[in-house]
Order: C-alpha cells, then structure tokens, then sequence
C-alpha cells in the first residue's frame, strides 16, 4: 500500500504524528476492503442475474447481501475520502474569504463535520449493540442477523471521526 496521498501541509511530528500516520494507514485499508465489497457486490449482481435469468431459478440472499456489501463500501470508505479531499464540498464562501475569516469559516465546517460524525458513532454503536444483544434479523426470506449489516456504520463512522481528528491535526481544517 503507497503512501501516495499528499496534503498541502506537512503532517505534525511527535505522537500527534503518529496518530495522523496510523489514521491515514488504517483509512487507506478500510479503503481496500471498501473497493473490495464493491467488486463482491458487483460480483453477486452478477451471479443473481445469471442464476435468475438463464437458470430460471429465484434468488433469496443477492439482493440482500449486495445492498448490504455497496452500503458498507461506502461507509468504510468515508475515511479515505475525507483523507484525500475526494468530498463534495461546497466552498463559496470560504473561498471568497481570506486570512482569518477563511479558517475561521473552514474550522467551523470542520467542527460541524464532526459533531456529525461523533453524533452517528454514539447512535449507530447503540444500534449495533441493540441488534446484537436482542438478537435482530432482517425479517426477510434470507434472514440473516442485522448487526454485521449494520456494523460498517458505526465503524465507518468511527474513523471517519478519527480521521477528523487527524485532519485538524495536520492543520487542513
């Protein structure tokens, strides 16, 4: 894995560093097992198409476990994303700013990107928690339990809010 993503500002040494080092390592390894789950998914489209269509047979756990593989690539990926500025973001404003008031602006939209996230950690752990504990299926003809599908949500969120943190360190917010 290269460590091919650059920033306009240096990361910062000591353990503050370190963090933003491991933070950047692990959301490019969440990145390889998010395109990883988007070629399964991918994969097992394929397979219900051709196991519904030339076979003639039904299909019970395709559409199902695609929906839950492309929704946890996306969630696992959040991290990378906000890593290399890959992000839609709307900037208007902060780039008709300058000095001060530009970072003030981009600090505040930061701040609120991970108040976002920090508030989608708490609730999606005590979701993954819940499932878990009470032993939720997905009530469908597959039915398998809930919480692996819901569980890249709240690791997604979770790196995403550590990568925050890393971000603010490296100083580009």
């Amino acid at each position: 894995m290269s460590d091919s993503v650059s920033h306009s500002r240096p990361a910062p040494t000591g353990i503050s560093g370190t963090y933003v080092r491991l933070m950047d390592r692990l959301s490019m390894i969440a990145a390889v097992i998010a395109g990883s789950l988007l070629g399964i998914g991918v994969l097992t489209v394929c397979h219900m198409v051709f196991v519904r269509y030339v076979l003639g047979e039904s299909t019970v756990w395709q559409t199902e476990f695609t929906t839950y593989a492309i929704s946890s690539a996306m969630l696992l990926g959040a991290p990378y994303v906000l890593l290399t500025g890959g992000h839609v973001a709307v900037t208007v404003l902060s780039d008709s700013l300058t000095g001060v008031a530009k970072k003030g602006v981009d600090v505040l939209g930061g701040l609120c990107g991970i108040g976002f996230c920090l508030a989608l950690t708490y609730g999606s752990w005590i979701y993954v928690h819940e499932a878990w504990s009470e032993g939720w299926t997905t009530g469908t003809v597959w039915n398998p339990p809930l919480w692996p599908a819901i569980a890249p949500m709240a690791i997604g969120a979770t790196m995403l809010s550590l990568q925050y943190v890393a971000e603010f360190l490296r100083g580009g917010q």
